[in-house]
Formats: structure tokens, sequence, C-alpha cells
């Protein structure tokens, strides 16, 4: 069931939304070799507790940890560790929900430690604006196969691949709402946008094959030939004015 959202709910969600972007800021601005992706997750989860917000993915499923951090071939899903230590020239994906107020906002963004090559510059350029393309397309009267056509189309023009496994959601009072938003998709297919529909688009992008695989711990996903692969997503509301951001830190 798709829950559309009042001004006072969306009024919220951008609370939300705020909390868990100026995480995520936090958190990328600790990305420096040397530096733990437990440690990362400790810097992230002490914010979101401070500001009075939950962290979303603590427990969630199982989950362990505040936030996943995803290093290099990590889909997504990776999870914390004092083990995984962040090097120079890694690109590291960091997912991060706040529940504030009874309300969720989601966010990720995949961060360059320190000089990083060409190629990692390249697929992390490509996956920000292939967000962008997407939210363009989260209109009023569209469809969500709108929306995943026009990331699937920028990034494969550009010799990337999408993740078909894994997709943006619904999001609202729970983490997880309908509809699914698959990062690819045929145009005019799919639930219609309307006004008050609160979304989560996440492209997953890969510099190989599009195929992935879950390690035995039950979350980490990595790509299927050990290629890189970035991750960005916003909270997006779906208002008559166009799509509107949640997920900004100021």
């Amino acid at each position: 069931m798709i829950v559309l959202k009042t001004k006072r709910e969306l009024s919220a969600m951008r609370e939300a939304g705020r909390v868990a972007a100026r995480a995520l800021r936090l958190a990328g601005e600790a990305v420096q070799p040397g530096i733990s992706t437990w440690e990362i997750d400790r810097i992230a989860r002490r914010y979101i507790e401070e500001q009075g917000a939950v962290p979303t993915f603590l427990g969630y499923g199982g989950f362990p940890a505040s936030s996943c951090i995803s290093v290099n071939h990590v889909v997504i899903h990776g999870i914390p560790s004092k083990d995984v230590i962040v090097r120079e020239g890694d690109i590291v994906s960091i997912d991060i929900g706040a529940t504030y107020e009874g309300f969720v906002g989601d966010n990720a963004f995949t961060f360059p430690c320190g000089k990083i090559s060409a190629q990692a510059q390249a697929l992390l350029q490509t996956t920000q604006e292939s967000l962008y393309e997407g939210i363009k397309a989260a209109q009023v009267g569209n469809r969500i196969g709108d929306v995943g056509s026009a990331v699937q189309r920028y990034v494969e023009a550009r010799g990337y691949s999408v993740v078909r496994n894994f997709v943006g959601h619904g999001v609202g009072a729970k983490m997880h709402e309908d509809p699914s938003v698959p990062n690819y998709g045929t145009p005019g297919r799919g639930v219609r946008l309307m006004q008050g529909m609160t979304i989560a688009i996440e492209p997953m992008i890969n510099q190989g094959v599009y195929d992935v695989k879950t390690l035995a711990d039950g979350w980490t996903t990595v790509t299927a030939d050990g290629k890189l692969s970035a991750h960005f997503e916003h909270t997006v509301a779906i208002t008559s004015d166009g799509p509107v951001i949640l997920t900004l830190p100021d």
C-alpha cells in the first residue's frame, strides 16, 4: 500500500532527512586513510543520537550497525568493522538512515579516500549524475518506469551497468514502503507518481557486470566480477511543484 504524506508529515520527513544528511556528511568527512569503517559508523551514530533521533538501520532485520559502509567492490550492506581499514585510493559507499519524530530519512553517498583513479572518479560522477536524472523524472503523473529508465539510460550510455537485485523504495514511517523503485525500467510503465508520495531513489552502479553476490554473513553484497561499485541515494517527495529532495543537510 502506498502512503501519501500530508504537509505535516512531509515537514517531519524533512527534519528526519536533515539529520540523516548531516550524519552522512560527517561520516564522509571522516573518510581518510587509516580509519576503520567501525569508527566511521560510530561518528554517524553519535550524531544521530545527539539529535534525539534513532539510527534506522541499527537492528533492522538484525543488522548490527547504524550505517552500511561498503568499500570498493562491495555494492551495499557492508557491515562496519574494526578490521576494515580504509586505504588511499578506495571508494567508500556510506548509507545512513535516521528516524526522527516517527519518520525516516534515508540517503547514501560514495566518497573517495584521498586521490582515486580516473576510472573510479568517472564511476562516482556517473552514478551521482544518474541519481539526479532519476530525480528529474520523479514528476506528478509520470510512472516509476520513467524514473528507472532515466537512470538506466544515463548509466548504460556511459558503459556501466545497473544492479538488478536491489532497488529503491518508498519511505516514510517505515524505512521500506511501497512502491519499489528500480534503477531500470520502461518509460510509461509501473506505478503512477502522485503528490504526497515519498520515495528513496538510489542508483547502485557497477563498473563491470550488473551481477552481484551476497556473502556468508547474509548482508555484504559484492560485485560478481570484483570490479568497483558506487551508490548514491536521496529521499524525494513528489509534489505539484516537482520533486523535492528531503535529505539535504541545510
